[in-house]
């Protein structure tokens, strides 16, 4: 039984392991957005790599279902120049609009 017990366990770890490897992937919307986690790897490495073409590089930090400016996707994406955007993708991955991220346009403050 404790053979079974700690296979189990280790299994439930490396799935952690390898779904927290990559890139953050948005839960449950804070302000009550339904769906924004209802998607596959597949679908987030898309996402991802459209977004990244967009900005010329960079490193995206999460992704998340979107729905405004007509948008499907939300990839958060901090640029090789440091600056951090939130590129929004429709449902075929093309750029809706590439907006600076609101925190760091707060932090900014120039």
């Amino acid at each position: 039984m404790r053979k079974r017990v700690a296979a189990v366990a280790g299994g439930v770890a490396l799935a952690a392991a390898l779904v927290g490897g990559g890139v953050a992937v948005a839960g449950g919307g804070e302000d009550g957005e339904q769906g924004s986690h209802d998607y596959t790897q597949g679908q987030a490495d898309a996402a991802t790599a459209a977004a990244l073409e967009a900005t010329g590089g960079g490193t995206a930090n999460s992704i998340e279902r979107d729905s405004e400016s007509g948008a499907t996707w939300e990839v958060e994406v901090t640029k090789p120049d440091g600056t951090t955007v939130d590129v929004r993708l429709d449902e075929g991955y093309a750029v809706v609009v590439i907006e600076g991220d609101t925190e760091d346009s707060a932090e900014s403050g120039d």
